[in-house]
This record gives structure tokens, C-alpha cells and sequence, in this order.
């Protein structure tokens, strides 16, 4: 059972749970403590001691079952209940006879025990079908086209054939029709049965084989891959990497801070203070500084950069306690003040509505556009404290570059900077303005993966 819990902890892992070790050892003395007789108060013992979010209960409902039985299939039953013992004896030559000279392998053990009721426990299954078939290659979610695989790679379809030539064996060797029809009844049971069984396990096999990627996979890979070729299996893993690497970062960037809070000689200040001294500069004043920026954060959500927008915003959202003011806007064809999505919701799901704020389409960026409405309707949100952080291509497809409105805003920033995951061989073609708007930042970074951005956010904070 011990093993089985560990399992079950990596599958909910592998679909992105947060679970600690401690609270894997939880859950182990919960499963000592609770037992395994009352399902529903395992169920519960468990839910309780690994699930902390809310939006993970679906995940630990969906895969509880397959992990502890309560849509187990039913076991097997041995087929010729309703034979006299000499019908039965006869039952059995036949079947050894067919055995001995039934090919594949994996075919001849799947008959055997349709027909023998012995069945294979859930471990022996998963181990016969790694060894007899390529279905837990596939993905996660492709379960459904990965059981069908595995029945056709079995060749389970031929256990009717089968069936049908030993029933007419027996009827032509004397056995009762009612006897032969209830052994038909209950070998299909069997079968059925089987095709449960296996449908379960290959799901199993696939969590577990996604649980083992995910811990082989090096976190550096991941922080070096392209944001462009992430795929959605990635994001779970991305938010766990951004959250280690935010805290790494926090931890930095409040220790520059520390380091730093005297702030510079202040020299004026110290000769007024030390006049009573004659001079003498016993007392030392330092000048303050503001070391939280406040950030305005102004995002492009258009197709290619909802990828990249979304970590950004995670990464600058993890740093809260490190920013005095953070003020997100994000923009398509039209732009819009996205920070009552991030007062109401948290950061993951707010970054899912964020693009429905703004109207667009492909091909309809609008960036000189929205800068104009930006300093007409926003531009309360940038003053002198205030970094201003643009995250786009620079793309513009329906509006000329509009380079006095962004001077604008350079203007009452503290500072203006880009973040550009296009390569910098591309800015200025076509409808790309980055060639423009990249002379009157204060700095560009070229972000193309989670490592770029990472050192260009801590740039922030420097």
C-alpha cells in the first residue's frame, strides 16, 4: 500500500500539484492512522493531508479511483459454473490443448485467464503491458488512442474468435447448449473485465511515466528552452521553476536592499548636522533612497506573446513584497488596466482573463494606438518613481509608430524598459517599430526564455 501511495503522489505531481515532502510523510501516517477498510475515510485522510488548493480537488477525484479501486474492475470469474464435472474436464483439455499451440504469448496469457478466471494484479498488468506493447509511450492525454493501441497491439479483439472455437469444440464433444451459453456469458464477462483492467493501467503507466520525465528532466533545460517551443505539458512544470527562481530572486534582491538601506553620504547634511561639533564629522546622515520601484507594466497579449506575458506577469507578481506599486495594463488591438483581475484573483487565473479585457485578432495588433490612449487615459499610473516595463515584439499592424506618445511617458518615468523575446535581426521589419521605440528606452532586453527573463527582471531591482 505504502508503494501505491507514492505512485498516487507522483501522478498528482505529474498534473501539477504542489506536494511537499513533509506532506508526504502526512499523508503515510494518515494511511497508518485511518486504514484502508473505510474507503471514504482513506479518501478523505488523504484529500486532506495532500490537497491545500481548492482548484486541485479535481485532480485528486479524478485520479483517486484509478490509484485505490473504487472504479476497479470486477475480478474474474472462473467460467463453466453451470458444467456437470465431466463437461468441466472436458473444458479443460480443450482449453490446454488450445493453449499449447496458441501464439503470441500475449494472446495466449490474455485467454488463459479469460477463460481460467486467474486474473493479474494491477502491477503485473502494467509490467505485462510495458513488455507487449508501446501505449505508454504516448502522452497523458492521449489515454483513450493509448488503450485502444494496447488492445490492438494485444490483439485483444481475437479473444471472441477464440472463445467461438472452443465453444463449438465442446458442442461438437457433447457439452449442453444452456452449460455452453453461460460459460459464453461469463468468459465475455471476463473479457470485458480485462479490457477494464488494462484501460486502468495504461492510464497509470502514463502518470507514472510523465511523474519519472518530469524528475529526470533538469530544471536548467527548461529555463533555457524557447519560450515559442513550450507546449502545455510544460506549464505546471514552469510555474513550479518560476516560484523557486522568484524566491531565489527575493531572496537577492532583499539582501541588496539590506546591504544598501543606509543609501550615499549625504555630504551637506553632515556638515550641518556635525557645525555643533566644529566640524568634526561625528555624526554621519546618509540620504534616503526608495529602493521598492513601483512598476507599470504594459503587456502585448496577442497570440505569439500570451506565453510569455503570462510568466512575466507570475515572475513580477512573486515579487510583490519587493515592489512598492505594481500597476498592469495590457494591450491588443485596444489596451486596458488589468489591476482589478489581479486584486481579485490570483496571478494563474488572473493571467487567464487578462486577454479577454482587450478586443483583437490575428494580425490586429495596435500599438501606436494604444500607446495614444495610454497617455490620454492611463498616464496617472507612471511618475518619477515609476519603472515602466514594455513587453512585446514591437509589432504594429493597423497603426503607424507613435514615438511622441512613448516620449510622453519616457518623459514622467523614472525609466523606461523593453523586453523583447523577438531576436534583435528582426526588429525594424516590416510592420516591426522595436527600431524606434528601442533608442528611447533606458535599457532593451531580448528575452527569448525563462533564464533571460529571470536576469532581466533582477536587472529591475539593481
Amino acid at each position: 500500500m505504502d508503494q501505491r501511495v507514492v505512485d498516487f503522489i507522483h501522478a498528482l505531481r505529474a498534473k501539477g500539484v504542489r506536494i511537499s515532502l513533509a506532506e508526504s510523510i502526512d499523508a503515510m501516517r494518515c494511511v497508518e492512522i485511518a486504514g484502508v477498510a473505510d474507503k471514504q475515510f482513506f479518501r478523505s485522510a488523504l484529500r486532506a493531508s495532500l490537497v491545500k488548493e481548492p482548484r486541485d480537488l479535481p485532480t485528486f477525484d479524478e485520479l483517486f479511483p484509478r490509484f485505490f479501486g473504487l472504479d476497479a474492475p470486477p475480478p474474474l470469474q472462473q467460467p463453466g459454473g453451470g458444467m456437470s464435472p465431466e463437461e468441466r474436464e472436458q473444458l479443460a483439455q480443450m482449453l490446454q490443448q488450445m493453449l499449447a499451440s496458441l501464439t503470441p504469448e500475449q494472446l495466449r496469457r490474455l485467454f488463459e485467464m479469460m477463460m481460467t478466471g486467474k486474473g493479474m494484479s494491477g502491477s503485473q498488468m502494467r509490467q505485462f503491458i510495458d513488455e507487449n506493447t508501446t501505449a505508454t509511450q504516448m502522452t497523458t492525454g492521449f489515454q483513450p488512442w493509448a488503450t485502444r493501441r494496447a488492445l490492438r497491439e494485444l490483439q485483444f479483439d481475437r479473444l471472441e474468435q477464440l472463445l467461438q472455437e472452443l465453444i463449438e469444440k465442446l458442442r461438437e464433444a457433447g457439452v449442453g447448449e444452456a452449460a455452453l451459453r453461460q460459460l459464453e456469458q461469463e468468459a465475455r464477462e471476463n473479457r470485458a473485465a480485462l479490457a477494464q483492467q488494462i484501460g486502468n493501467e495504461v492510464g497509470n503507466g502514463l502518470q507514472q511515466r510523465e511523474a519519472e520525465e518530469r524528475r529526470r528532466r533538469p530544471a536548467e533545460d527548461l529555463q533555457d528552452r524557447p519560450f515559442e517551443e513550450l507546449t502545455y505539458r510544460d506549464d505546471d512544470e514552469m510555474r513550479a521553476v518560476i516560484n523557486r527562481l522568484a524566491a531565489q530572486l527575493r531572496t537577492r534582491v532583499a539582501l541588496r536592499q539590506k546591504r544598501a538601506s543606509k543609501g550615499a553620504l549625504d555630504a551637506k547634511s553632515t556638515i550641518r548636522a556635525n557645525l555643533r561639533y566644529s566640524g568634526v564629522p561625528l555624526d554621519i546622515r546618509h540620504r534616503r533612497k526608495h529602493l521598492k520601484p513601483r512598476i507599470t507594466v504594459i503587456c502585448d497579449v496577442s497570440g505569439s506573446m500570451r506565453a510569455v506575458t503570462g510568466f512575466m506577469l507570475m515572475l513580477v507578481y512573486a515579487l510583490q513584497d519587493q515592489i512598492s506599486r505594481t500597476r498592469p495594463f495590457v494591450y491588443y488591438r485596444t489596451i486596458a488596466d488589468v489591476q482589478a483581475d489581479f486584486q481579485q484573483l490570483r496571478p494563474e487565473d488572473a493571467i487567464r482573463v487578462v486577454p479577454e479585457r482587450v478586443q483583437g485578432g490575428p494580425w490586429q495588433t495596435s500599438l501606436g494606438a494604444c500607446l495614444a490612449t495610454f497617455t490620454r487615459d492611463y498616464l496617472d499610473a507612471v511618475d518619477r518613481r515609476t519603472t515602466v516595463i514594455f513587453l512585446g515584439d514591437g509589432d504594429d499592424h493597423l497603426s503607424p509608430p507613435n514615438p511622441r506618445a512613448f516620449e510622453t511617458i519616457k518623459r514622467r518615468a523614472h525609466r523606461v524598459v523593453w523586453f523583447n523575446p523577438e531576436p534583435p535581426y528582426r526588429w525594424g521589419r516590416e510592420d516591426n517599430h522595436m527600431h524606434i521605440y528601442a533608442p528611447m528606452c533606458d535599457a532593451v532586453h531580448h528575452v527569448s526564455n525563462l533564464r533571460q527573463l529571470v536576469a532581466a527582471v533582477d536587472g529591475l531591482f539593481s
